[in-house]
């Protein structure tokens, strides 16, 4: 029922992406994905080159489905992260936080397909120009790094604006979001903070329980000043970046105080001092389950819900 150009493009079963984390998007995590239906997405961060590789072959060894990489083009390793990218071909690479132009005909060489996420309308046209193979449009109520645009503003702009097909990400969790994403243009959606509470995810049990323990209205935005604005869950850590920025302390300072702070609370389970990178829809998310029950529970939430619409609205035309 929902096959879109993002199935074929991918060769998976549901339109559905695992988002790319930083210390949290394991091999793993990307591998239940992918055997569930979805796209899974190995999270390379800050992660050097042999790291990723081990990933990427951890990978191999648990699904024989296609998955991805994701590239934080601001990484220290970018380059070496490439190279491995290229020797190993995985199936795709999602990119963020700058222009994968330079990359990309080297990537098209080897097969490999380039979706780099956007936050704005010049970008995503900006990409189709250069060659990628879809686009992620991200909205502001997403985990980690942000733009400004939400998504129910931002997705429908975005596939006006270019012919590829667009993937939607921020404030999706479930059944009603997937719909709603494909109801504004999206033949796909991107889930992050879902995928969190998954039991195959391997970030602290601490990560976890935090997401699941928040309300509406607990997560912020900290580091504006800097130019990278984060998404998180309150805390103490959050109240630290508030009181540099109300007394305008420098970049420097804020991105300093920003150092590590992700692999602590992921990896270490500090949720008080550690960043705690979580999407608005940490609110809706109450419980700890397979991906494959996740993937499927969406799917299943989805068809309902639009067999009650088609049911709800079949006779409008004879009102």
């Amino acid at each position: 029922m929902f096959w879109t150009r993002i199935c074929e493009l991918l060769n998976i079963k549901y339109p559905i992406i695992q988002g790319g984390m930083a210390w949290v998007a394991t091999a793993e995590l990307a591998a239940a994905v992918s055997e569930a239906g979805g796209l899974g997405i190995i999270g390379a961060g800050n992660m050097p080159g042999e790291l990723l590789r081990d990933e990427i072959n951890k990978a191999r060894s648990l699904t024989d489905k296609p998955f991805g990489v994701n590239i934080m083009l601001l990484s220290d390793y970018v380059e070496e992260q490439m190279r491995v990218v290229l020797e190993e071909r995985p199936a795709v690479i999602t990119t963020g936080a700058g222009n994968p132009g330079t990359y990309i005909p080297a990537l098209k060489e080897k097969g490999i397909k380039v979706i780099p996420v956007v936050a704005s309308v010049a970008l995503a046209i900006r990409l189709e120009r250069i060659g990628v193979d879809a686009l992620i449009a991200e909205g502001s109520e997403s985990g980690g790094h942000i733009g400004e645009l939400s998504t129910m503003v931002l997705v429908p702009q975005v596939v006006d604006a270019v012919s590829l097909p667009v993937i939607a990400a921020g404030g999706i969790a479930d059944g009603r979001g997937f719909l709603a994403a494909l109801a504004l243009g999206a033949e796909g959606v991107q889930m992050g903070t879902r995928f969190v509470c998954s039991e195959e995810c391997t970030v602290h049990p601490n990560y976890k329980q935090a997401i699941i323990k928040a309300k509406d209205r607990d997560t912020v935005v900290t580091g504006r000043p800097t130019g990278h604005p984060v998404r998180c869950l309150r805390n103490k850590l959050t109240k630290q970046f508030e009181e540099l920025e109300a007394r305008c302390a420098p970049p420097e300072e804020l991105e300093e105080l920003g150092k590590g702070k992700l692999r602590a609370a992921a990896i270490e389970g500090d949720v008080e001092f550690g960043s705690v990178m979580a999407g608005e829809v940490s609110g809706m998310i109450k419980d700890i389950k397979p991906v494959k029950q996740i993937i499927e529970d969406i799917i299943q939430e989805a068809q309902n819900l639009l067999r009650k619409l088609n049911e709800r609205f079949s006779g409008a035309e004879d009102v």
